[in-house]
């Protein structure tokens, strides 16, 4: 199934930035809001010089702004007519070990994450529930299968917590025409990283993104991607002695 109209959240850099490339290729309409609005303006410039047939849309939205989660996926709804395709991404890796004094970090990462992305959920679901469509995409993490370290303890709770409540959602709609993804991506080069010097299996923007839209067009309920290794990776991961963890991370 063709999902034409796409809201991506988070979309002014990194991951989102990416993916609306790719679906700009794939001819697709965009709706697509971050805070920084100006980088939405440069983006929708780029995007309409990929694919001049194709209707892209902005809205400044900071999502911790619960309320206006909603205000602005009802006006991407009415302005485009349905929402097809809801892509939640936003999100953030600030934060340190539990008790070394950055409470305030890893309470932002834990909202924005989590607690956003429930009303980013909830916006969506409710688009959805009244089309009787749609496709509900989550954007969780490999670091979701198991506790790390250090600046990772937050932001893989969040991730597992994550993928938790796609699952949810989708058991509570199984047997409807509403579809729910939760992808895991690998190690993929973004603004979120892009200080960190060693990490394995690492791949650029483009190709993880592609890796991604790819997965997301299947429509299938979890995806490592990466495939390669993160199909096969995700399983070592779960079983891997947490000694083991530790000199990872």
């Amino acid at each position: 199934m063709s999902r034409q109209n796409i809201l991506i959240t988070g979309a002014s850099s990194g991951l989102g930035k990416e993916m609306a490339k790719q679906f700009a290729k794939l001819g697709r309409n965009l709706a697509l809001c971050a805070r920084r609005v100006e980088r939405l303006e440069t983006l929708k410039a780029e995007l309409l010089s990929i694919n001049p047939n194709i209707q892209v849309l902005i809205k400044s939205l900071d999502v911790n702004d619960h309320d206006a989660v909603f205000t602005v996926f009802g006006e991407f709804k009415q302005e485009l007519g349905s929402l097809d395709r809801v892509i939640v991404n936003a999100g953030m890796g600030k934060g340190a070990s539990i008790g070394t004094g950055f409470f305030h970090a890893n309470k932002q990462t834990a909202e924005t994450n989590f607690v956003a992305a429930i009303a980013q959920c909830e916006a969506a679901m409710e688009i959805f529930r009244e089309q009787n469509a749609g496709h509900l995409v989550t954007i969780s993490s490999i670091s979701a299968v198991r506790g790390f370290r250090r600046a990772m303890t937050v932001y893989a709770a969040t991730k597992a917590a994550l993928t938790s409540l796609s699952e949810g959602i989708r058991i509570d709609v199984m047997g409807t025409p509403i579809k729910v993804s939760c992808i895991h991506p690998g190690f993929i080069r973004s603004e979120i990283n892009e200080t960190v010097e060693k990490v394995p299996f690492i791949v650029d923007t483009e190709t993880g993104c592609r890796a991604m839209v790819n997965a997301i067009e299947k429509e299938k309920a979890n995806a490592f991607v990466p495939s390669y290794p993160w199909a096969l990776l995700h399983w070592v991961l779960r079983i891997l002695p947490s000694s083991s963890l530790r000199k990872m991370s």
